[in-house]
């Protein structure tokens, strides 16, 4: 159901993007727009081997990125971004494919990636504004560590989850 991303994906992607983007915006959650992610970002995301789809019946349904970015305001909330973690960025699911476990399956994918290279902390970041995202996170095991805000996207408001798996043979 999931897999690395690959370049012929990034036209889908984009497609996938354009069908997220106007929904989000209409519901209030600000996150992205036109400029924010764009095909470059998952270009480099692809290039870096960081970037999954999970894909439903032939069809990109979902994307990803799953890195060891931490972005230095974690650090706000008393978080040692100097620990190694799994962090998610860019969770998106197709509005025709909400309800079928797509955002579960990528995040799942976060947890066999942290296992494979040893990291027993899942980090992760959703606008204030994102309510199917903050109901999803407890159910997957994420607990609240606290709200942000990000430099790069001025005006807005984070709320960030952590998840600590048991521990993982290096």
């Amino acid at each position: 159901m999931t897999r690395p991303a690959v370049v012929t994906d990034l036209q889908p992607l984009m497609t996938l993007l354009r069908r997220v983007v106007p929904p989000m915006r209409a519901a209030g959650n600000l996150q992205w727009d036109d400029q924010y992610p764009n095909e470059q970002v998952f270009a480099r995301d692809i290039e870096l081997g960081q970037l999954w789809v999970a894909m439903q019946d032939g069809a990109l349904a979902g994307m990803a990125a799953i890195t060891t970015h931490q972005e230095p305001e974690y650090a706000q909330i008393g978080w040692d971004i100097r620990e190694p973690a799994i962090v998610v960025h860019r969770l998106a699911v197709d509005p025709a494919c909400r309800g079928k476990g797509i955002a579960g399956a990528l995040m799942r994918q976060a947890e066999t990636v942290a296992r494979d290279r040893g990291i027993s902390v899942l980090r992760v970041d959703t606008n204030t504004q994102n309510p199917a995202t903050q109901r999803l996170l407890p159910k997957l095991g994420y607990t609240p560590a606290g709200e942000i805000s990000l430099s790069y996207r001025p005006g807005l408001r984070f709320l960030c989850y952590e998840k600590r798996l048991e521990a993982v043979p290096r």
